[in-house]
């Protein structure tokens, strides 16, 4: 049987359980990297549901939005949304482009206290 041949009158890509399958290429328009990068651990807060038009949107950026409505991070989100993360990284670039979510990035490790100032103020806590 051919691999795109209906079985029982369906095609390959229809699941009964599942629903269509739709390919992540399908979703994101054919592009396979963000208008800007998200950091697994970034934050996301999308615009309140009342201040956004939903109706031009695709089914997956309102999802997000809906998601999104309080600080969730990248990692998360995904798993939320049950999307690839790629696929939700450039999903968020859309909405950010378009105003409908703010990102809160990680601090850089640089700019952490050094370990040897964190082991000193330890050392001065157990001194108490």
């Amino acid at each position: 049987m051919a691999a795109d041949s209906p079985r029982n009158g369906q095609p390959d890509w229809l699941d009964m359980d599942a629903g269509p399958v739709v390919r992540p290429y399908t979703v994101t328009g054919g592009r396979v990297k963000p208008v800007s990068g998200f950091d697994l651990v970034a934050f996301v807060v999308a615009a309140p549901l009342d201040r956004v038009d939903l109706a031009p949107l695709q089914p997956e950026h309102r999802t997000i939005i809906e998601v999104a409505q309080r600080p969730v991070a990248v990692a998360e989100l995904a798993a939320r949304v049950d999307l690839a993360l790629g696929v939700v990284r450039i999903l968020l670039g859309d909405l950010l482009s378009a105003g409908l979510v703010v990102s809160y990035e990680p601090q850089p490790a640089a700019s952490l206290p050094d370990n040897d100032i964190l082991q000193a103020v330890v050392n001065g806590l157990r001194a108490l």
